[in-house]
């Protein structure tokens, strides 16, 4: 068995692309290769299942705010050391643009979370930004529920919901996750009267639970279900590959 950090298997039809708080049940017994999603739309997914389970969502609109780390570690250690684009600067554009003008960070967002939130005709537009902030993603999340609901039941939702850290107040900054394996939501609020139009703040660290840990709980989550992995796991880049 293998789980895989890099990009390369996570659209294939036939392997599953597991969030274990999200959809563990996709593991299938035949099932040997585990790519572990792109960590931004891991991030995002963690804060949108539980809106998802409660309401349904109709469409999702989403800025990212993506920390240098995310880049590889040549591009962090040109940061750390005052050098390169990102600093004092923000750069609109991750990956290469496709015809349509999307970046391949704005494609892998909408392409991953549909396929984790098992909405695969999920209307989601993204548009991604690297920020000089060294670790941690934040991103502005504006989405659309099916169904009438508040933003009291939400908050419920995500107040219960495993992995996510939900604030009733006050604002959460990359620096304060840093290090930290929950996606942390704040700032949920409606769109006026409109009882089906709301807007959070997610933050989370890209490198955990973005990556690592979220390929930590996978192999857990085989182990648990007696399927017997190996101890090794594939090597990806870190952050965003």
């Amino acid at each position: 068995m293998v789980i895989d950090n890099s990009s390369a298997y996570r659209m294939r039809p036939d392997v599953p692309l597991v969030v274990p708080e999200i959809n563990a049940q996709a593991i299938q017994p035949q099932h040997r290769l585990f790519p572990v999603g792109n960590c931004t739309a891991i991030i995002l997914c963690v804060a949108l299942a539980p809106v998802r389970n409660a309401a349904g969502l109709r469409s999702v609109n989403v800025a990212t705010y993506q920390a240098v780390s995310g880049a590889g570690r040549a591009a962090l250690e040109e940061f750390d050391a005052g050098e390169g684009p990102f600093v004092g600067n923000v750069v609109p554009k991750i990956g290469e643009f496709d015809e349509s003008g999307y970046s391949g960070e704005e494609t892998k967002v909408r392409d991953e979370t549909r396929k984790i939130l098992d909405l695969p005709a999920l209307p989601l537009y993204a548009t991604t930004v690297r920020v000089p902030v060294r670790t941690a993603h934040s991103e502005a999340v504006f989405f659309e529920t099916e169904r009438d609901t508040t933003v009291e039941e939400l908050g419920a939702a995500l107040a219960r919901a495993p992995g996510v850290v939900f604030h009733t107040s006050g604002v959460v900054a990359p620096r304060d996750v840093e290090g930290t394996d929950d996606v942390h939501v704040a700032r949920l609020r409606s769109a006026g009267d409109d009882k089906r139009h709301f807007q959070m703040w997610v933050v989370g660290d890209q490198l955990r639970k973005g990556a690592a840990t979220n390929a930590v709980q996978i192999l857990e989550l085989l182990i648990v279900r007696g399927m017997r992995p190996s101890t090794r796991l594939g090597r990806g880049s870190t952050g965003s590959p």
